[in-house]
């Protein structure tokens, strides 16, 4: 992705400044490098250039969100010469465009899962896969993981040096050099793919998450907002009884908007509705992340001192 100004990426670098603050979290639910710039500016871009005092703060920035993001999946042990960054720029994609519109290919599910009977959990919006082989390493023969995403490129830094990488192709490998048997990513738009794979799954559909997703702030660009009625209706129709759905975000319009859609839900219950260890604030959002991990763009929240909204639906009827 290519900024067009220098003035629109120093707003979004400043918006990097991290708090020192940090959460602890409940767990119930379960090298080589190119050299650093010479040049007083870093580039986005041929035509987009970064202030020298803007660079200064990013580093900053890149720098307490890098650790913190390192410490939290220490245990995977990544091969960080494959690991281009742990920065996150937001880049807003338009999924309503003729680009987004085919629905990717149903893979052959004994290809891609040792065994495809296993309960599945899909994550929409996987960003770079962390999260999800977080989970797989735990539950090897309990449970196969699905991540869908809808960037086939991002943003990725790596010594103050910024360029697109192959989102989905860098988890794959990493999944890979884990010998993870139980994971798979795919670059997809969940509004147009998510049916048609949960509905090929042989086995059954156990867990939804969609985490921070692209908030798309102006009221016109809404529609293009990941979460719209007919996903809604996708993922209700294909869970199974007892199996949940998962939504957060650090904007809180969007959980809201995540929220109403899934409350209007007659089959959908709040957990804390069945069970109520799974405490909530006066306005109904979790206290915990039910996950036990935090997601990147989480982690990089908190550290700006953000509040994450989160809600965790359950299948009754």
């Amino acid at each position: 992705m290519a900024y067009s100004s220098s003035s629109s990426s120093s707003r979004l670098l400043l918006k990097l400044q991290s708090s020192s603050q940090l959460m602890l979290r409940l767990s119930p639910f379960l090298a080589s490098s190119p050299p650093p710039p010479s040049s007083s500016s870093i580039s986005f871009s041929a035509n987009c250039h970064v202030s020298s005092s803007a660079q200064s703060t990013l580093q900053q920035a890149h720098q307490r969100s890098s650790e913190m993001v390192a410490l939290e999946y220490a245990d995977l042990n990544l091969s960080y010469n494959l690991d281009l960054g742990h920065l996150r720029i937001r880049q807003h994609v338009n999924p309503l465009s003729a680009s987004f519109s085919v629905p990717a290919q149903v893979p052959d599910w004994n290809q891609v899962f040792a065994d495809p009977m296993l309960p599945l959990m899909v994550d929409i919006g996987c960003g770079s896969g962390r999260f999800l082989m977080w989970l797989a390493k735990r539950t090897p023969k309990k449970r196969n993981f699905l991540g869908l995403e809808i960037r086939e490129r991002g943003i990725s830094c790596l010594k103050m040096q910024y360029f697109l990488v192959q989102i989905v192709k860098r988890a794959e490998t990493w999944a890979k050099d884990l010998a993870l048997n139980n994971i798979h990513f795919m670059f997809a738009n969940a509004t147009i793919s998510f049916k048609q794979l949960v509905e090929s799954y042989p086995g059954p559909l156990v867990l939804v998450s969609i985490l921070c997703p692209d908030p798309h702030f102006k009221k016109r660009h809404h529609k293009r907002r990941v979460l719209q009625k007919p996903l809604v209706g996708a993922i209700v129709d294909n869970l199974m009884l007892g199996g949940q759905v998962f939504v957060q975000s650090d904007v809180l319009q969007v959980a809201l908007d995540m929220r109403n859609q899934f409350d209007e839900v007659e089959a959908l219950k709040h957990i804390d509705v069945s069970n109520p260890a799974m405490l909530c604030d006066s306005e109904g959002w979790l206290l915990s992340n039910p996950m036990g991990i935090r997601t990147e763009r989480e982690i990089h929240a908190e550290l700006e001192g953000a509040k994450i909204f989160r809600r965790l639906y359950q299948k009754q009827i």
